[in-house]
Formats: C-alpha cells, structure tokens, sequence
C-alpha cells in the first residue's frame, strides 16, 4: 500500500509515518517510481508506535520495544534486557514526576503570599 491509504488506515500522517521511517520505526520499500510501499504488517507496526508513545517512550526505545512487541495493544514478549530498558524509563519518569512536584509546591508557596 501506498503512504496516503496507510495514513488513511492509521489515522497519522503521511508526514508523522516519514518521520517514523526516519527513525528506524517503519519499514518501506521503494517502487521503480520511488514511492514508499508498505506491507499489511505497517499498520499494526503504526499502531503499536502510536500505544508505546502515548506510553511515554521515546522513539529511541520505541525502536528497542518493536522487535518484542505483539498485537495493536501491543502486549510484550520479553525479549533479553527489555525489562531493564523499561524500568529505567519508568524510573526516570518518576524523577521527572517528583522534580514537577517540587516546582510545583514552590510555585505555590509564592501564589500562597500575601
């Protein structure tokens, strides 16, 4: 399939789907003409890409997460070291958590004065 019918499956443009591309997320392959082709297998990959950054991942661990993960959710097969990989973002996700609170509760403090 052609780059305008999978934007039209996966709701994400043709822009965002050459970005991903860019970045090692998605596979095409090019025709005589130079147009992307796609396979049936790109709009789940499109769909598990949109899951894992609404999950907060960039697409640098996206790109390590791909090969594991199975289905549009997608569920995960816990390839080698792919459990580390995703509790350190989890962990630096609550760091950046706590450091908002923080700002947060001093930010208030001064709203809080007369």
């Amino acid at each position: 399939m052609l780059i305008g019918e999978l934007s039209r499956r996966t709701g994400v443009s043709p822009r965002l789907l050459r970005y991903y591309e860019e970045q090692g997320l998605l596979d095409a392959e090019r025709g005589p003409n130079g147009y992307r082709r796609y396979d049936e297998d790109s709009v789940v990959a499109v769909r598990q890409i949109r899951a894992l950054l609404k999950a907060g991942l960039s697409t640098e661990v996206i790109r390590a997460v791909l090969p594991c993960a199975r289905g549009e959710r997608p569920d995960i097969d816990w390839c080698a070291d792919l459990w580390a990989v995703l509790n350190g973002e989890l962990a630096a996700m609550d760091e950046r958590i706590d450091s908002l609170q923080r700002s947060r509760g001093a930010l208030a403090d001064y709203l809080a004065r007369p």
